[in-house]
């Protein structure tokens, strides 16, 4: 295949949607599995929708979610900056470039003056709709000639720059996923390419921007489709082999609608926010909307760059299962290890103020302790302040009828007896202390098996089954045991 160039371009308008990094991670795919280049450019012409910081964040989610950029705008030492010969990859600082061709286009009869006025355009579409009518612009400054239009431009006139398209002529394009599509210039509008400020729109820009970039496939969500022809078109004005088209299924949410900020989390912030690791999100994405070949539910960025392949996007909208996103993250969380998710829970744990800054440095053996025992039972690193929350306070709960059976065994006394006895012998529990423990109080009591374990966890956790006991009698530490043996003795076994 010739060398692929793809490029992901979105407007700095806030943070990164779920749908703008699915666009992104398959152009990274695409670009990867055939040894391509990935670019990231800026489209910010609409400085009305500018977001500050919005550009940061857009990088920051990018590399968090392992998707590297090739070219284009980056940040380096902290400070955004741009690599590659075919820069500014950032659209208003190109602003002469579009000039430039907009003239062209003029020149060679392709597009023109427009000087109607916003009210005008608001009458004419009103006018249209209430006639059943595609809303578009009338063409009523199309005939207007060049001499005219420069001398009211001279004189200061508000104008704005259109396409001119051909008249009832059908243009066809290829896209890779949708197959061939053809649509008539009845249906679609004399595009505005230049505004009034002197930014260009998308539409002309993006063209610009693709051909000079060479850019080879243009990988883009379906809500573009409607504006392909009007691209294909200029293409053909400028006189410029168009690139490869591929237009991707939308996310949508359970009622199959577009995901949005009113159903919850959207943006890649939110999810990494929520305890969410980025390669289970990757990998979650790239099922919305593309299969493997395989069943494989489960696959590394490697496994999905050797596997991409556009022939195998689906047409249709891809929903997106938050439960699904839940089993899948919980996989990738049972199978790291587990410092990795004591260091990302810690500022979770700082947050709900079961343990201190001071505590990270002096005590953190025993925070990856206690991240070990809830680990697997873990779908979000959000989770574990709940889950943990058994290993804070004296007082426990009992889960059913069936702990305060185990807790009301005859031999129970007995058990907590030896119990207080071997906590007796020393100041603090470290980890071989709790290793040793119930070996010594089988051998001082001689019970053993169920008999001797239920009991102890119930009184320590109130839950006939969960972490080891090991591990549970480490972190809770000797205060705490001794409290809630007290606890338990007061409260159920009087």
């Amino acid at each position: 295949m010739e060398n692929i160039r793809v490029r992901f371009a979105p407007s700095p308008t806030g943070y990164l949607h779920i749908g703008g990094l699915r666009t992104a991670l398959y152009n990274y795919l695409f670009a990867k599995h055939n040894n391509g280049k990935f670019i990231l450019r800026i489209e910010d012409t609409d400085r009305s929708r500018y977001v500050e910081g919005a550009i940061e964040n857009l990088i920051n989610s990018l590399e968090w979610a392992g998707i590297e950029i090739d070219e284009g705008v980056v940040i380096e030492d902290g400070e955004i900056t741009q690599k590659g010969e075919y820069g500014p990859y950032i659209q208003s600082e190109r602003l002469d470039i579009y000039r430039k061709y907009v003239d062209e286009l003029i020149e060679n009869g392709y597009a023109y003056y427009c000087f109607c006025s916003k009210e005008r355009l608001d009458e004419v579409r009103a006018e249209q709709k209430v006639k059943g009518l595609i809303p578009k612009y009338d063409g009523f400054c199309r005939n207007i000639p060049i001499d005219e239009a420069k001398k009211r431009i001279e004189q200061g006139e508000e104008y704005v720059v259109r396409l001119r398209l051909p008249q009832n002529r059908d243009i066809k394009f290829y896209d890779i996923v949708r197959g061939n599509i053809t649509i008539n210039t009845e249906d679609l509008d004399d595009q505005v390419l230049l505004k009034s400020d002197g930014y260009p729109t998308y539409h002309l820009a993006v063209v610009v921007d693709d051909h000079l970039m060479n850019i080879t496939h243009i990988v883009r969500g379906e809500e573009w489709l409607a504006s392909a022809p009007k691209h294909a078109f200029l293409y053909e004005a400028f006189g410029w082999d168009a690139p490869e088209y591929v237009h991707l299924p939308t996310v949508l949410n359970k009622d199959r609608k577009k995901l949005s900020k009113r159903q919850g989390d959207v943006s890649v912030e939110d999810f990494r926010n929520s305890g969410y690791l980025p390669e289970s999100l990757v990998n979650y994405l790239a099922l919305i909307g593309w299969s493997p070949e395989g069943n494989d539910e489960i696959l590394s960025m490697e496994e999905l760059i050797k596997q991409f392949s556009f022939e195998r996007v689906s047409k249709t909208g891809g929903i997106f299962d938050k439960n699904k996103l839940n089993w899948v993250n919980g996989h990738y969380i049972r199978e790291s290890n587990t410092e990795k998710i004591t260091n990302l829970a810690i500022p979770y744990l700082i947050e709900s103020g079961y343990i201190t800054e001071d505590d990270v440095d002096k005590r953190y053996d025993w925070i990856n302790t206690m991240i070990r025992t809830v680990q697997e039972s873990l779908s979000t690193i959000k989770e574990v302040p709940e889950k943990v929350a058994i290993f804070f306070g004296e007082e426990v709960e009992l889960e059913n009828d069936e702990v305060l059976k185990v807790l009301k065994g005859e031999q129970v006394p007995i058990l907590f007896e030896a119990l207080r006895e071997e906590l007796g012998t020393v100041d603090k529990i470290d980890e071989e202390f709790s290793k040793g423990l119930m070996k010594k109080i089988q051998k001082k009591t001689g019970i053993k098996g169920k008999n001797l374990f239920m009991p102890v966890r119930s009184a320590l956790t109130g839950n006939l089954h969960g972490p080891e006991l090991v591990d549970i009698i480490y972190v809770l530490g000797k205060q705490n045991i001794l409290k809630r043996i007290d606890y338990i003795e007061n409260k159920y076994l009087k």
